[in-house]
């Protein structure tokens, strides 16, 4: 990064948020030169740009960390109460996989795999015996991806994969942004013998850049309510797919 984009860096770490605005004033130069800038950062993972500005990765973490944590927790701790002793499972990385993580009983004999460095440190602490993959750390989700991810899946089998989405609809089945974490993802479907996403009612209707699953490709869906538009919830049972409600 050069001196102006380092300066930005700091900015960003003291406040968690800038503006453009604010930055054209400070530095004196063009908002297409500043939008290039905050381009680049984004590409080596430094921030997260937003409408009219950028904000640290970190704060956009807590942000979504916080959104809809009530119905996330009620998503989690219905998934974690399916998990039998004796069972391998995989967890996948986001903020709603990380409440099965945090829902598991203390000292559960299961084997549990995941991409997601934060559901490892979960159930350490909790005694559970976990295997981590290897892969390319994203600061963004604190999940390992790549060929390494993929790799150490494709040798594994589960009993149970418990799986995040960022949108779920008739047309597009299950999508994620991140198109490694997608390729990681249908992996795991692949590899499970039962593969469950957990999502909460915010992403019914919704499509994002990449789909990973098909809705027949799943067991089924822990949320927090059922989809309002009819013709997604006639598709889930068209496929086949258990809808259950977390209350």
């Amino acid at each position: 990064m050069n001196e102006r984009q380092q300066q930005i860096m700091e900015m960003l770490s003291r406040e968690g948020e800038v503006r453009i605005r604010d930055l054209k004033e400070h530095f004196s130069v063009t908002e297409m030169t500043l939008r290039r800038d905050l381009e680049k950062m984004e590409q080596i993972g430094g921030l997260k740009r937003t409408f009219g500005g950028a904000i640290s990765v970190t704060q956009d973490v807590r942000k979504r960390s916080v959104k809809m944590i009530e119905e996330k927790i009620r998503i989690g701790k219905k998934a974690a109460e399916s998990v039998q002793p004796g069972e391998s499972v995989f967890i996948d990385g986001g903020t709603t996989t990380l409440q099965v993580a945090k829902h598991l009983p203390t000292g559960i004999r299961i084997t549990v795999v995941t991409n997601a460095l934060n559901v490892a440190n979960v159930l350490l602490e909790k005694g559970i015996r976990t295997i981590v993959t290897g892969g390319i750390a994203l600061e963004t989700t604190s999940t390992l991806v790549g060929p390494l991810a993929v790799e150490a899946i494709s040798r594994m089998a589960f009993d149970r994969a418990f799986i995040g989405a960022t949108g779920c609809s008739v047309q597009h089945g299950f999508s994620n942004s991140d198109p490694y974490e997608c390729e990681l993802k249908s992996m795991v479907i692949e590899r499970a013998i039962e593969a469950y996403v957990v999502i909460d009612h915010t992403k019914f209707g919704h499509r994002s850049l990449v789909s990973f699953a098909d809705l027949s490709n799943v067991h089924g869906i822990y949320t927090d309510r059922l989809p309002d538009d009819d013709a997604l919830l006639g598709a889930c049972r068209d496929a086949g797919v258990r809808l259950i409600e977390c209350a």
